[in-house]
């Protein structure tokens, strides 16, 4: 059961400024970031108790989120040189633990997820073309084997 401060106290957080962190270093900054949780199956068991029917949901498979994040394109390549490792055939070479930490207004850490073992399964950038004055986005997934809020 969740406990500590209640719901009401202090402001909401207001998320625009993302970063990944890989093996401790900040790779990049991110202003879309989605996927960050798990999901338990349930499993629902048809019983009888006192004569009557009685559906009882039990837990399943545990699953975690692919992670999602999203940024205009820019010049840094280290991204492309981590999926590179992957479509080499390095996916074991390309596993890493990291995390996702969105920043406040004043640019202070508040909140971080830690992932283990992720490792790119797409990134890919958004359509290009001269008759339009939107930013590219580049999308990155990073597929993984388990996530924790540590902050």
């Amino acid at each position: 059961m969740p406990t500590g401060k209640l719901a009401t106290d202090g402001d909401p957080l207001v998320g625009f400024n993302f970063a990944l962190e890989i093996s401790g270093n900040i790779v990049g900054h991110f202003t879309t970031v989605s996927g960050l949780g798990s999901e338990t199956t349930v499993t629902e068991h048809k019983i009888m108790v006192d004569g009557h029917e009685v559906i009882r949901k039990i837990p399943g498979r545990l699953t975690w989120g692919d992670i999602e994040l999203g940024r205009g394109v820019t010049s840094n390549m280290d991204l492309w040189g981590w999926r590179k490792q992957v479509t080499d055939g390095d996916v074991v070479g390309a596993r890493t633990n990291g995390s996702i930490i969105m920043y406040d207004q004043e640019k202070t850490e508040v909140v971080r997820f830690n992932f283990e073992n992720g490792w790119p399964s797409n990134l890919s950038s958004g359509d290009l073309g001269a008759e339009t004055e939107d930013v590219v986005i580049e999308t990155l997934t990073i597929v993984h084997e388990f996530i924790e809020r540590v902050k």
